[in-house]
C-alpha cells in the first residue's frame, strides 16, 4: 500500500472504503493480492452490468486485437465503429420504434452530458437549463453546475450558473406532483425562471440516493417539455443499458426523449465509452464544433456490439433482470420489516434498489460490516444514507442470495440485540427464472 500512500492524491474516495490491493476479477467476483474472494455489489458504479473480463466479451476483444484491428481512430470511419451502430440500431433502436442519431463524445459520461446540454443551447438560443433536486450529471463544469449535491458543487472553485432547479418527483411528498409546479412557473412570465433550452432528468437518480420518478411522473414532465417547446433529455448513463428492466429506462413510461445520454455498461467490458442519442432534426452541430481526441472507442465499439449481440436480440436477458429485480425487492422488503423498527425503507427499481437508514453513519456501519464479510457494497444519496445494491445483472442467483445474505447479517449485528432477534430465517429459494 505504500506506493499509494505517498504519491496518490487524497482526492481517491473508494479505496478509502475498500483498502485493498485487488488484483483479479470475474463475473461477480474481485480477489485481492492475498487471495480473498469478494462479492461485488458496487460493479465499478455501474460500469459492469455484464460482469467482471465477460468471457464472451474477452475472446471476441482479443480476437480483435490479434488482427491489428484499429485501436485510435479519432472519428474515422472505421469497421468497429460501423458495427457497432448497425447492431445499436437494428437491435436497440428499432425494435424500440426510437429514431436518433448518435454522437461520439468524450468517453466519460459527464462529457456526454456537456456535449447535450451544448446542443440543447445551440438549437433553442437558450441558456437556462433545469435540472432536479438531488441529480448528479458529472463534475466538469456544465454537468456540475446541473448535478445538485453540494459536495462536489463546492469544489469547483467558481460560480454555477445557467441551471435552475426544480424539485424532483417525491421530492415535496408523494401527494404532490411537482411537474404541476414546473408547468407554473414555465407558465408565468414572472415566476423568475427563464424559459428553459432543455430539462435534464434521471428517471431513477443513483448518486442522489435511488429516488424512483413515478411512471406518470415522468410522463406528465414529456408533456410539459412538449407544452413549453423545451427539450427533454433523459440522462440514462447510469440508469440504462438494462439496469432497471429494460435497456433504456424510460421505455416503460412510453416517451420518448429529445435527447438520451449513455455510458458507463454501454461499453460492455467497462471500457471507456460514451455517446449522445438526439432526434434527427436536433443534428445541427457543425463540424467539429464538440470534439475531442478519444471520441470513439474502438475497443469499446467490439465489446459494445458483443454486449448487443449476445444479451439484447430477444427479451430474455431483460426477463432475467425483471425476475432478479423482484427477487430483490422481496429479500429487501423482509429485511426492513423483521430489522426495521422506523429505522429503514426500501427503494428502487428492477437491479437498482437499496436499503433508506435513517442517516450515513448506520449505512456506513453496514457496509463496513459487509465488507468484512466478503461483500464490497457503498452508499448514495446526499448524506450517504442509501445502502445501494448495484450487482452485475449477470450474477449468478445463488450469489445474489448470498450477498444479500451478507448484507442482512451486517444489518443484524449492526442494529439489533443479540437476545431480541429471533432465528434468523433462510430467504434463499433459487427462481427459475423463466417462469
Amino acid at each position: 500500500m505504500k506506493i499509494f500512500e505517498e504519491i496518490e492524491s487524497e482526492v481517491q474516495s473508494y479505496a478509502r472504503s475498500f483498502p485493498r490491493i485487488f488484483n483479479k476479477a470475474q463475473g461477480e467476483f474481485l480477489y485481492d493480492e492475498d487471495g480473498n474472494q469478494y462479492l461485488d455489489f458496487l460493479a465499478g458504479a455501474g460500469t459492469l452490468n455484464y460482469g467482471h473480463n465477460n468471457p464472451i466479451f474477452k475472446e471476441t476483444l482479443l480476437d480483435y486485437i490479434h488482427s491489428d484491428g484499429i485501436t485510435h481512430g479519432l472519428d474515422l470511419h472505421t469497421k468497429a465503429k460501423g458495427e457497432f451502430m448497425e447492431a445499436f440500431n437494428e437491435k436497440i433502436l428499432k425494435p424500440r420504434d426510437l429514431n436518433y442519431v448518435m454522437q461520439f463524445t468524450g468517453p466519460t459520461g459527464t462529457n456526454a452530458v456537456e456535449a447535450a446540454l451544448k446542443l440543447a443551447r445551440n438549437i433553442t438560443g437558450r441558456e437556462n437549463v433545469i435540472s432536479f433536486t438531488n441529480g448528479f450529471h458529472g463534475v466538469s463544469m456544465g454537468a456540475l453546475a446541473a448535478t445538485g449535491n453540494s459536495h462536489h458543487r463546492g469544489a469547483a472553485g467558481v460560480s454555477l450558473s445557467g441551471v435552475s432547479r426544480m424539485p424532483y418527483d417525491g421530492y415535496l411528498g408523494d401527494d404532490i406532483d411537482t411537474t404541476v409546479y414546473l408547468d407554473k412557473v414555465l407558465s408565468d412570465s414572472s415566476s423568475g425562471i427563464d424559459l428553459p433550452a432543455a430539462v435534464i432528468v434521471e428517471t431513477v437518480q443513483g448518486e442522489g440516493g435511488i429516488n424512483v420518478a413515478d411512471i406518470e411522473w415522468l410522463k406528465n414532465l414529456d408533456l410539459v417539455c412538449k407544452k413549453h417547446k423545451v427539450l427533454l433529455i433523459v440522462d440514462d448513463i447510469q440508469a440504462g443499458c438494462g439496469r432497471t428492466g429494460t435497456y433504456f429506462s424510460f421505455e416503460e413510461a412510453g416517451i420518448k426523449p429529445d435527447i438520451v445520454t449513455l455510458s458507463k455498461s454501454l461499453g460492455g467490458y467497462g471500457l471507456p465509452f460514451a455517446v449522445v442519442l438526439f432526434k434527427p432534426e436536433l443534428d445541427q452541430w457543425k463540424p467539429g464544433e464538440h470534439n475531442g481526441t478519444f471520441r470513439g472507442n474502438n475497443f469499446a465499439f467490439v465489446t459494445a456490439k458483443a454486449a448487443i449481440d449476445h444479451y439484447w436480440s430477444d427479451d430474455a436477458f431483460s426477463k432475467e433482470i425483471l425476475a432478479k429485480g423482484r427477487y430483490v425487492s422481496d429479500r429487501l422488503t423482509e429485511i426492513v420489516e423483521q430489522y426495521g423498527d422506523g429505522n429503514f425503507t426500501t427503494r428502487g427499481r428492477g437491479m437498482f434498489q437499496g436499503i433508506n437508514c435513517v442517516n450515513g453513519e448506520l449505512a456506513g456501519k453496514i457496509t463496513k460490516k459487509a465488507f468484512k464479510n466478503g461483500l464490497i457494497i457503498e452508499t448514495s444519496g446526499a448524506d450517504d444514507h442509501v445502502v445501494k445494491l448495484f450487482c452485475p445483472l449477470v450474477i449468478d442467483m445463488k450469489n445474489l442470495a448470498k450477498g444479500i445474505d451478507i448484507i442482512e447479517e451486517a444489518i443484524k449485528e449492526v442494529c439489533a440485540k443479540e437476545d431480541s432477534i429471533p432465528e434468523q430465517k433462510k430467504y434463499f429459494d433459487p427462481i427459475d427464472l423463466a417462469s
